[in-house]
């Protein structure tokens, strides 16, 4: 079968395309044939070599997948062959609060990815995608989606009384946007391309700004909320953001750290986070229960992700080159190889 490799963290250039025996699904697994995958920052990161402790190399990578289980092991009552499915992130974080160990079972990272022809994962470690959804759609909700949600519905409650700022035009941002939309808020969304927030408004978005005429956006955050602020930040910028993010949030607000595209570091306001009685919280993906709920809603709602691009299998380092652009407009999406 044929397989993208990482054999090198120096980037889109340390892919490699390779051909290796196709898997077999042991006792409790199931072999998925692969037919999208979708690229996040963080595959950026770990191509590059700057995120968290290097990988053992070779890697196959990207935690973002979906296709048709092709065969199943012995003793797997859950699925069939023909069933549509995707991956979860984590594969070991079924319920409850995220513990260390899940880490551990991250997909292109700790284990190996997704952007395979073929792949075997536990029983437990995939879900039944929207069947509203194409293969290239579904295969973006095991990361971006599944953080987004995390962060306004299964933590963040979010309400038609409330105001969600997001934060760029990426992917977890356009969920965000999605998200807050299907419980009834109100929407400010950010960037530095006027075509790209016709896009987001064209999703949904309520009030657009382009934070290049406007510097300073968190002013105008509180300007078209007479004051009041967003009650949720979906914060993927980081270094360069989270204080502008800190003060474009409104009292008993909540900003939801997802990303750091600027960087890590941040010189945090105390004041203002005691002031405004902040509450600050890492969002990192979610459970497999949680993305059932999600599903289930999305399927509910009809909902369909923003695909910025899909590139043939054979171009994946393309599609890595892509996402390094910033050109794109939701998700950049690998067809399966044919």
């Amino acid at each position: 079968m044929k397989i993208w490799q990482l054999t090198e963290q120096i980037g889109p250039e340390g892919l490699k395309s390779v051909e290796v025996p196709s898997p077999a699904p042991r006792a409790g697994e199931v072999l998925i044939r692969v037919r999208a995958n979708s690229l996040n920052f963080r595959d950026l990161m770990i191509a590059a070599g700057q995120y968290g402790p290097p990988p053992a190399l070779p890697l196959i990578p990207l935690s973002d997948g979906a296709g048709e289980i092709a065969a199943i092991g012995e003793g797997v009552t859950k699925w069939k062959p023909g069933d549509r499915v995707a991956g979860t992130f984590f594969q070991n974080w079924q319920s409850g609060p995220c513990k260390s160990d899940a880490y551990l079972s991250a997909l292109g990272g700790a284990l190996p990815g997704m952007l395979a022809e073929y792949t075997v994962l536990s029983e437990n470690g995939v879900v039944a995608i929207p069947s509203h959804m194409t293969f290239e759609e579904a295969a973006t909700l095991p990361c971006a989606a599944l953080t987004a949600w995390q962060a306004l519905s299964a933590h963040g409650a979010v309400s038609p009384d409330q105001t969600v700022l997001v934060l760029g035009t990426g992917g977890v941002s356009m969920f965000g946007l999605q998200i807050a939309k299907l419980h009834g808020a109100r929407v400010i969304a950010t960037s530095g391309s006027d075509e790209k927030l016709a896009l987001a408004r064209a999703l949904g978005a309520d009030e657009t700004i382009n934070y290049r005429s406007i510097p300073a956006w968190d002013e105008e955050v509180q300007r078209l909320t007479d004051g009041s602020g967003a009650d949720h930040v979906i914060e993927v910028g980081g270094h360069d953001t989270f204080p502008k993010s800190l003060r474009s949030l409104a009292m008993n607000g909540r900003i939801s750290v997802i990303g750091g595209v600027s960087g890590f570091s941040s010189d945090l306001q105390l004041r203002d986070i005691l002031a405004k009685n902040a509450r600050i919280r890492g969002i990192f993906v979610g459970s497999r229960d949680m993305f059932v709920a999600m599903n289930r809603a999305f399927s509910r709602h009809a909902l369909r992700p923003a695909v910025s691009r899909v590139f043939p299998f054979s171009d994946a380092p393309e599609a890595f080159r892509h996402l390094q652009s910033g050109a794109h407009f939701g998700k950049v999406v690998i067809a399966g190889a044919e």
